[in-house]
Parts: C-alpha cells; structure tokens; sequence
C-alpha cells in the first residue's frame, strides 16, 4: 500500500514538474518581454531634437530607429542604445540626454513588437537589426566613435555585437552573465539550455569584445542580481570596469552622481 501511494506522488510530481516545464516553454516569451506597441503613422514628443528612420531586415520584420541629434559642428559620434524588456523607445528616450549632452548622438533601436517595429521576436533577429544598425552608422561614423550601449535584456545583444564589430566602447547598465545563468537561480531542475527561446549568452560574447567595457550595477539590484553581474568579470581585460552603486536597483541608476559623473567622464575624452 505505501509504494502504490508513493508512486502516486511521484506520478503527481512528475505532472507537475512537466506541466510548468511546458508552460515555461511556450509563455516564456511573454514572461521576458512586454513591448507596448503604437501606430506606424503616430508621432513621438521629445523635447530634444531627433529623427527617425526604419531598419528592413525582410518582408515582415522591420525595426523602427529614433535618432536623437547634435549639431554637426559639435558631434563627437554615436551611441546605439539597447533598450530593456518594456514599452518602447517613449520609456527610454529620457536617457538620450546622457549623451547627447556631452555631444554624441543616441541612435535608439526598438525590438518587434515594440513601439513602431514589426515582426518576429527571436534572438537571432535582434542580433541582425543591431548588425544593420551599427552598418548605418557606420556610413557617417569611424568604429573610433562608435559607442555601444546595453541596457538591461539589451546588454546581451549589444555584447554580442561589440564582439564582431569595433567600437570605442562598450557599456552595460545592469547586464547579466547568461540567461541561463540568471534564471537557473529559480529553475535549476529544468534543461534550460534546451528550453529557452532566448540565451543571450554575453560570458560568451564577452570575452571576443576588445574594446573597452565599462559595466554599471546596482548592489540592490533585484531583477538581476547584482552576483550575476560580477561573475563577467572573470572575463575582463586590464582596461575594463565594474562600477557598483551601493544604493542602486534595477531601475533608478540614472539618478546617482556616481554614474552621471563616471559617463560624463568617458564621454569626455
């Protein structure tokens, strides 16, 4: 009688174990990313001056990009931002002022699904839009002015592109080592390697980057822990930097003096 009862058990278990297996798998997408988006012919508001332009990569994936500017007397290069996992280029385009202020021009990406890009999410596509991205700017800028900048879920496509491509610098707000890495934290028991749809494996891709990388995060971080972050500095160069904000989370990084200060100083030189 108790083996047929423990057997029982196990079967539920075993159930259980395979239904949020299946449900991980085919909502995991949704889990990662919420794009809000908005009509093709609506217009942004900025207070700051930009334009825009979109990115075809076939017949049905296109990604729209908001280029904010600096007069041409004063630009210095450019900066391709990486956004996060939310809204659309409207939620970030607050940060273009970094930049722009010191005289570099921020060429922000929106992923499909977000705001007025279209098409299939994949891994694969993110890595090609942020390829065709770089290739643009690469009409008007030397790699010695290129800036690549990631921002959470964003760091890994923006290492993956600063490894086979040269640029002057890379920067990470609040990455993460793998995808992997960071959710076999809450889902060890699972072969996540076989069940992401998204691996973003930037332990990889970092170690091929040979510019400069500077990473900023939050020691209160709880969307990435901030122990996830460290571990890429394993793979560092002499040059590179980890920049930790004692007080700082996910979300509010922007707002020390510490960061502010360490960006003004890159982007000065």
């Amino acid at each position: 009688m108790k083996k047929i009862v423990l057997f029982f058990y196990i079967k539920i278990a075993l159930l259980i174990y395979a239904l949020i297996g299946s449900l991980l798998f085919i909502f995991q997408d949704r889990l990662l990313f919420h794009p809000e988006a908005i009509n093709q012919d609506s217009s942004y508001q900025f207070n700051q001056p930009y334009q825009e332009s979109v990115i075809p990569l076939d017949a049905t994936t296109k990604f729209h990009v908001v280029h904010f500017t600096v007069p041409d007397s004063i630009r210095k290069g450019v900066v391709l931002y990486f956004h996060g996992n939310r809204k659309n280029i409207g939620h970030y385009a607050q940060f273009a002022k970094n930049f722009t202020r010191n005289n570099y021009e921020v060429w922000m990406i929106d992923y499909p699904g977000f705001g007025k890009s279209i098409g299939a999410l994949t891994e694969e596509n993110l890595y090609e839009g942020a390829l065709q991205l770089y290739m643009l700017a690469k009409l008007r800028f030397k790699p010695s002015q290129i800036i690549i900048y990631g921002k959470s879920i964003g760091t890994g496509v923006a290492t993956q592109l600063a490894s086979v491509r040269d640029c002057k610098q890379l920067i990470l707000e609040t990455p993460y080592y793998s995808m992997e890495s960071l959710l076999s934290r809450y889902l060890f028991m699972y072969p996540l390697n076989k069940l992401m749809h998204f691996k973003f494996p930037s332990n990889e891709y970092i170690q091929k980057v040979t510019a400069p990388v500077t990473i900023f995060h939050g020691a209160d971080d709880g969307v990435i822990a901030y122990s996830n972050a460290q571990k890429l500095t394993a793979h560092f160069k002499k040059v590179d930097e980890f920049i930790t904000i004692p007080e700082g989370t996910h979300t509010n990084l922007n707002s020390f003096p510490a960061m502010q200060d360490k960006l003004n100083s890159m982007l000065r030189e």
